[in-house]
């Protein structure tokens, strides 16, 4: 099938893809744009992978103070070169990463940040909930996986929905920007401030 010259513009508009990388989705997917879009995100994030285990030493510290200034943020994300930290594009994504960690408060980046103590703790309490509520003994370990992958995103940055897109994570996020840029994104470290807290 055929593919026009304006569904590749299309595509590229609404994913940033390259030119020839979108006809080719387009191609694949039978000029079905949402394919397309599926086709380039797994493409994306197969080289997602290739790129995770490589250095990312630049990027941003940015900040940022919620309007009535009673919660504030300070984030470093970090990717491999200046050239790609001194964009607009990247720029844009480190402000997302702000304005979700405002409001939807992480208590850390993944569930290896967790600390073993407080984790203990809440598995143990979701044990006890579902012994509680007669849960079978072979099922309280099914029970307490589930309610533990909640809390995870509740309070694991990486696993949170983004809140201007709530069909992806901002694990997602990040992914997506490693495919567009072509470089290892990190988010290291931030901290939240909230007025008398």
């Amino acid at each position: 099938m055929g593919v026009s010259a304006t569904q590749v513009k299309e595509l590229r508009v609404a994913t940033g893809a390259p030119i020839l990388d979108c006809k080719k989705a387009l191609e694949n997917s039978d000029g079905d744009l949402d394919q397309a879009v599926d086709w380039l995100r797994k493409q994306g994030l197969s080289s997602v992978a290739n790129k995770a285990g490589r250095g990312a030493s630049e990027g941003l510290v940015d900040s940022y103070i919620h309007p009535g200034n009673r919660v504030g943020v300070i984030v470093e994300v970090n990717c491999e070169t200046d050239f790609v930290a001194k964009t607009d594009d990247f720029r844009a994504l480190v402000h997302d990463i702000l304005l979700h960690i405002a409001m939807a408060n992480p208590l850390c980046i993944d569930k290896d940040d967790i600390p073993s103590k407080s984790l203990s703790k809440e598995e143990q309490l979701f044990r006890e909930q579902a012994l509680k509520e007669g849960k079978p003994e072979d099922i309280v370990d099914k029970v307490v996986a589930g309610k533990l992958e909640k809390y995870y995103k509740q309070v694991c940055l990486l696993r949170q929905p983004f809140v201007k897109d709530e069909d992806q994570n901002i694990q997602d996020l990040v992914n997506n920007s490693i495919a567009r840029f072509g470089e290892n994104i990190i988010i290291h470290r931030f901290t939240r401030f909230e007025l008398g807290k």
